[in-house]
């Protein structure tokens, strides 16, 4: 392995935190973690990487016949007709080389300016598909955001997109890499490109490509196990991950898998959202086009977890976060850490890191939103759809609750056998924590679960026998068909595991909380003491890592400084401190916004035990923004480097930081204290009274809800 210190070669944007090279115990825990998952089956047999590259070949032979055949239809000469070509790429886990077996191939159709989207790629090129009988499952999906094709060739699932350059002829060596690709280009164009280029970009910016594949594989793995796996979902999908994992790759750039997995949940442990993750300086570029700038692009603002791609244009990959989603992310951080320093003790191994994370004895609340329709073509359009919408309803209840009821969204659907035509979505729910309740107060969501039943039922190609409806359950009521075999496990079950205990630890933790009311100065105190304990138990950390106090002090300052929504704050644990920098210090104290504690609502959460659907259905509601970002308060302001020697550092300590561009221009603080705070709407806590109620309301809150039903 090439040592970058000795070819001089740096990566990222800051110099790397620590160039060691590995231990034996390093290589060792590799090793073992390499075992690991080619025992869990996470790589394919030769003989399935032989078909892939056989469809992939016959793929690219549809496409050079479609476009052949549409050229000779709009009567081009003979010249172009004989030069007439398109190109197939390929990008997501399939070009970074960690895909599993059974996983789709992420492919890329490049055509000519005289081959449209709409009247030929989706017409005439769907008409040949649907034709070929070695073509299943074609689903063509014009109006995504990223308009695509799905289907199945020869059995492997492929995802087909489109870009139509405005060229009469597509070379053979064409080099999608190059920004003057995007020249002239449509948006949706641009969107469909953006994907191998960042793909193509992401293996160069990192030093040592089998190391970042094989650590990728782990943090794609523990991902999907712990259920924060999901794009659609709130979560990250597997561009995300990738970022997130490269960045890394470039800090410790001599590193192998266990240590880089390690450093992972320490790094983004301490990382303060909304700080971006950047691979390479953000590129303005000179074709004109809107990269994520949240100086300039009020939307920019709003983003929680900024993960950056770095390809012009430079976007925000992780847009769909939400309050909960970061907040459930940052938990799991934190475990994956405590794990990767109990296993430097040989006190844990990699079983205990990638334990599953049991969704369903999480929580005493659930959603159980449950969709329908007709047959089976309606029930995948009609998923795809109410998917999509999902991430809609924990944003809304997020606003309408100030933060106070949080959402935990389940990643998978499940169906009950008994009902083929039917599916089910689970959401876990629980008060904020650390919050003083007072017994029988309420959350009243049924108007927002109404409102988001109408965005749902607005569906454009919605017929009827499409379905929805959505319900309140205990745990006790979960349904058997969502646990493996159909059978409800023994109460318990998981209990010895590490979350088991840990579940066990925050249980005492939050009632000691509740039970004691403390003065800000008291909360302040125990902060700051915290602090410092838990400086004391970084001792024994790696004296590499000790540099990255002296980063933050003198290298170049590259963190967009940008103000972060106003909830539950960055850190599962509420001692971690201060993550607020002194120009917002009044919007925020100890990391914790008082923006949602003005005028509280007073009994605010009704559930119904009857299915929300069924109760009389208020006004339509008042238009809004399909993205409720724009609702959010902002509080915090945060840095990106983050200290490897110190658990959280004090905002005192930390001096203020700016971005610079390609071109030199910075990300000013000074630009971001004019930011305009904005306001949060104040849920509505009284009903209409021309609604008139079909069903007794049944009112039950987290404090008394075993006793209302006489359980």
């Amino acid at each position: 392995m090439a040592n970058v210190q000795q070819n001089g070669q740096r990566y990222g944007i800051t110099e790397p935190i620590s160039l060691g090279g590995p231990t034996e115990l390093d290589m060792v825990k590799t090793r073992e973690l390499e075992k690991y998952l080619q025992d869990v089956g996470l790589y394919e047999g030769k003989e399935e990487a032989v078909r892939r590259e056989e469809v992939l070949g016959r793929l690219d032979q549809i496409v050079k016949t479609w476009i052949k055949t549409i050229s000779r239809a709009k009567g081009l000469n003979d010249q172009l007709l004989h030069e007439a070509n398109a190109e197939i790429f390929t990008f997501g886990s399939y070009r970074l080389g960690v895909h599993g077996p059974g996983a789709d191939i992420d492919t890329l159709c490049v055509g000519p300016r005289h081959a449209t989207r709409e009247g030929d790629f989706f017409g005439e090129l769907q008409r040949m598909l649907s034709e070929m009988p070695e073509v299943t499952e074609l689903h063509p999906v014009p109006d995504a955001h990223v308009p695509l094709m799905g289907f199945k060739l020869n059995g492997i699932s492929i995802d087909l997109l489109y870009a139509q350059l405005p060229l009469w002829v597509i070379p053979k060596d064409l080099d999608i890499s190059q920004d003057s690709i995007l020249q002239n280009a449509d948006e949706q164009t641009v969107r469909s490109l953006n994907g191998c280029r960042v793909t193509d970009q992401i293996l160069r910016l990192v030093p040592n490509i089998e190391n970042f594949r094989t650590t990728l594989r782990c943090m794609r793995f523990w991902a999907k196990r712990r259920g924060v796996y999901s794009n659609v979902s709130g979560f990250l999908g597997g561009i995300n991950w990738a970022l997130l994992v490269a960045r890394i790759c470039q800090l410790y750039p001599n590193a192998l898998p266990s240590m880089l997995a390690s450093r992972f949940f320490r790094v983004y442990t301490q990382w303060r959202w909304p700080n971006p993750v950047l691979l390479c300086s953000m590129d303005e570029g000179s074709l004109g086009l809107q990269v994520w700038d949240p100086r300039r692009n009020p939307k920019d603002r709003l983003h929680m977890m900024p993960i950056i791609t770095p390809a012009y244009p430079c976007m925000n990959s992780s847009y769909n976060v939400s309050a909960s989603t970061l907040r459930i992310m940052t938990g799991e951080f934190q475990r994956g850490k405590d794990i990767c320093e109990a296993m430097e003790a040989n006190k844990a191994d990699w079983d205990t890191l990638f334990e599953p994370f049991a969704f369903f004895e999480a929580y005493k609340n659930y959603l159980q939103i449950d969709i329908s329709a007709a047959n089976v073509d309606d029930l995948r359009k009609w998923k795809g759809w109410v998917e999509s919408r999902l991430r809609q309803l924990t944003l809304k209840i997020e606003r309408h609750t100030y933060d106070m009821l949080q959402c935990h969204p389940h990643t998978h659907d499940y169906q009950d056998a008994s009902r083929p035509l039917h599916c089910s979505y689970f959401m876990g729910l629980q008060r904020k924590q650390g919050v003083p309740t007072a017994e029988g107060e309420q959350f009243d969501i049924r108007r927002t679960v109404d409102e988001f039943k109408h965005t749902v039922n607005g569906y454009m190609l919605w017929i009827p026998g499409m379905e929805i409806s959505v319900g309140h359950i205990k745990r006790r009521s979960i349904p058997s068909f969502v646990f493996p075999g159909g059978v409800r496990p023994p109460s318990h079950t998981s209990k010895g595991t590490w979350d088991s205990k840990r579940r066990s630890e925050n249980r005492i933790s939050s009632t000691a909380s509740a039970a004691t009311t403390t003065t800000t100065n008291e909360a302040s105190s125990e902060s700051k003491a915290g602090s410092n304990s838990s400086e004391d138990g970084k001792k024994r950390k790696r004296g590499d890592d000790e540099t990255l106090t002296d980063q933050l002090r003198n290298s170049k300052r590259v963190a967009v400084s940008v103000p972060v929504a106003s909830g539950e704050g960055r850190s599962p644990d509420p001692s971690g401190g201060s993550i607020c920098s002194s120009p917002l210090k009044d919007c925020c104290t100890n990391g914790k916004s008082d923006l949602v504690t003005k005028d509280p609502p007073e009994s605010v959460v009704l559930f119904s035990k009857d299915p929300i659907e069924k109760l009389a259905t208020p006004q339509a509601p008042s238009q809004e923004t399909e993205e409720l970002e724009d609702s959010f308060d902002f509080g915090n302001q945060v840095v990106e480097q983050i200290s490897n020697k110190d658990t959280v550092l004090a905002a005192s300590a930390i001096p203020p930081l700016e971005a610079t561009t390609s071109n030199g221009s910075p990300f000013s603080i000074g630009e971001v204290e004019e930011l305009e705070v904005l306001p949060m709407r104040q849920p509505e806590v009284t009903h209409r009274a021309s609604v008139q109620q079909r069903k007794p309301i049944i009112k039950l809150s987290f404090t008394s809800l075993g006793k209302t039903n006489g359980k």
